[in-house]
């Protein structure tokens, strides 16, 4: 039986200790999900807010800087890890 005919809670789940230690599959979550989301403001016209020299700085839609190409297996400053 292939694992896309199984429910969800006997489907073969990644390893989270293993996913933890080694930490870039997470990594390559989160800096989808951050780059999902400033493209999302940028599109819609929305501001986005950042904190900047120890205050909250509002950035206008046509500022926000967004890589072309998304990061895979780095770091969150898009630097490879060096674990």
């Amino acid at each position: 039986m292939s694992s896309e005919l199984l429910p969800t809670n006997e489907r073969a789940r990644p390893d989270a200790r293993a996913l933890f230690a080694d930490g870039r599959e997470i990594d390559a979550a989160l800096a989808k999900a951050v780059r999902e989301a400033l493209l999302q403001h940028k599109r819609a016209g929305n501001p986005i807010a950042v904190w900047r020299d120890g205050q909250v700085v509002w950035i206008p839609p046509e500022e926000i800087e967004v890589d072309e190409t998304p990061k895979s297996a780095s770091g969150p400053s898009g630097h490879p890890r060096n674990d």
